[in-house]
Formats: C-alpha cells, structure tokens, sequence
C-alpha cells in the first residue's frame, strides 16, 4: 500500500501589522474579504504588501480599507493601469459594519487591519477594534514581552 503524502502545513499569513500591535491595544476582531483585482492576488502570493499605515474607513454603510500599499509585479504592470495604494472595499455583514461604527463614534476606538491571510483560495483581512496606547503602556508591554521570552529560556534550560 502506497502511503498518501501528507500536504505540510503552510503558513496562511500573508502580512501581519506589527505597528498596529505595538501602537494600540486591540479588542475586538473581525474577518472581512478583500474585494482586489487580478493582479492585487498575484502580488499577495508573492507577498508583496504592506500593512504598517493602513486603516479603515467607514462611510456609507461601506467599509474601505486605505493605506495598504501592495506592489505590483513587473509582469503585471505592462498589462494593467496599476495604482498599489489604492481603496480596497472591504466586504462586512451589515451587523459587524453597525457594531464598528458605534465602537469608533460612540466609545473612541479607531479600526485598523491587523492582518492578511489565506482562508481556502480567498483573501481575508482581520480587522480589529483598537484603543491608543499611551507611551508608558508600549513600555510596560515591551517589558512584559521580555520577561516571558525570559522565562521560556529558563524553563528550557532546567528542563
């Protein structure tokens, strides 16, 4: 009997907003599909983006991501009209498009894209409600990350 190859398991992560993390304290998410052009998903399989100033916008009962800059790959751009920072629609039910507007107007949180990934052959973008941090918060985060990456040495080196 022949044994089925098993698929090894992949990272699903495309890009991941690591200024997003350390400059707000996220609450809650929520997972939004990307409306992108053809040559938008090519340039994501080659990891080709940037999530660091991106945001999102709501307006109309719509949401927009903005400040996503995904570059276009060299094959690409002689064939289409290229523009890597332009507004993505962001693709919501109506409920979790209510529940953001009132978390940003009513109790001051700001909603920012924290990562992109693949979820089957789609490309989805998590998106997150977000509270600023004060300087001092970013430290004692910073800190805390610290001491836990301590504490695993620790406990790898007695074990």
């Amino acid at each position: 009997m022949a044994k089925a190859k098993k698929k090894k398991p992949g990272s699903n992560t495309i890009a991941l907003n690591k200024r997003a993390r350390h400059d707000y304290t996220i609450g809650e998410r929520f997972e939004a599909g990307l409306a992108l052009q053809g040559w938008e998903v090519k340039s994501l399989r080659e990891g080709k983006v940037q999530l660091t100033d991106s945001y999102v916008l709501l307006k109309d009962h719509e949401a927009w991501l903005i400040g996503v800059n995904i570059q276009p790959l060299k094959t690409a751009s002689t064939h289409f009209v290229t523009d890597p920072g332009r507004t993505r629609k962001l693709l919501l039910k109506r409920r979790e498009i209510d529940k953001i507007t009132a978390a940003v107007q009513q109790k001051g949180y700001t909603c920012v894209c924290t990562a992109l990934y693949w979820k089957n052959h789609l490309v989805k973008c998590e998106v997150g409600l977000a509270k600023g941090k004060a300087e001092y918060d970013k430290r004692q985060s910073a800190k805390e990350r610290d001491w836990q990456r301590q504490k695993q040495r620790i406990l790898s080196h007695s074990a």
